[in-house]
């Protein structure tokens, strides 16, 4: 059996200008987690719980492996692309950290998939999109209406969209 973690040390700042919004950030070995003034003693409990939750889930997803990713993809095909049997399995599908300017890539001649490191942190939805998208490219090469009416299966392909064209658009505006 693994040994129980332990909870974090945690430092609650207060902000006066803050309203609504609540983040949370590693220190160190500190959490330290940012609330609104406002917030009475158990809204602040309340939300401590919630961002620990938060963030531990954000470290188990950045702990998912390549195996991970070719499970993910198998399951994946399984549900959404089964019709192509054998055709959406990849000869392999693992993270990468040398792309900068896309989420993921596929090499349809040699069957390979190859997803950005900077997915890894993101939501599990975000990365099934990003993950199915390259599965389609093993049917679809290109980016025509059949294609996008494949990957339109996913039911979080809009949302999951906007997601990453949200962090596109910080990305370049940091």
């Amino acid at each position: 059996m693994g040994g129980a973690r332990r909870k974090p040390v945690v430092e609650v700042r207060r902000s006066e200008r803050r309203r609504r919004t609540v983040s949370a950030y590693r220190e160190g070995e500190r959490v330290v987690v940012l609330i609104p003034n406002q917030f009475s003693r158990a809204e602040e409990t309340e939300w401590v719980d919630k961002m620990l939750a938060r963030l531990a889930a954000r470290d188990l997803r950045s702990q998912r492996s390549d195996a991970d990713l070719s499970a993910r993809g198998k399951l994946l095909a399984a549900k959404y692309l089964a019709e192509f049997g054998p055709i959406v399995q990849p000869s392999s599908i693992r993270w990468v950290a040398n792309q900068n300017g896309r989420w993921g890539s596929c090499t349809p001649a040699d069957r390979t998939i190859r997803i950005s490191e900077k997915v890894r942190d993101m939501p599990s939805w975000v990365t099934d999109y990003v993950i199915l998208h390259e599965l389609v490219h093993l049917i679809v090469p290109g980016h025509n209406a059949r294609f996008w009416h494949l990957v339109g299966r996913y039911p979080r392909t809009e949302r999951a969209r906007g997601y990453l064209e949200g962090i596109a658009a910080a990305q370049l505006a940091g």
